[in-house]
């Protein structure tokens, strides 16, 4: 379970859901919990990017191994959802 805070009010909830169908299995579980580095968005920046795109963009790779799983359309209506709630989120 990975989770991205992208502003100060953001919170997040992390659940582990692992099936296992071994009685002699080990597992463990484990989550992380980022938020935009400012690095980032200032790097971003220096090649030309807005903060609010900058932001936007780390979002979609940050999803991009779920967005890759969908359709075509589902991704691309993910991505617009993205770039709406974005849009003067950051600054």
């Amino acid at each position: 379970c990975d989770a991205l805070l992208i502003d100060p009010e953001s919170r997040t909830d992390t659940y582990p859901y692992i099936e296992i169908e071994e009685d002699t299995a080990h597992v463990g579980h484990e989550a992380t919990v980022s938020k935009i580095n400012d690095e980032q968005i200032f790097y971003l920046q220096t090649r030309g990017l807005k903060e609010d795109e900058a932001a936007a963009l780390i979002v979609r790779g940050f999803i991009e191994p779920i967005a890759k799983e969908l359709p075509l359309e589902y991704a691309v209506e993910l991505n617009r959802l993205i770039e709406l709630e974005m849009e003067g989120s950051v600054g």
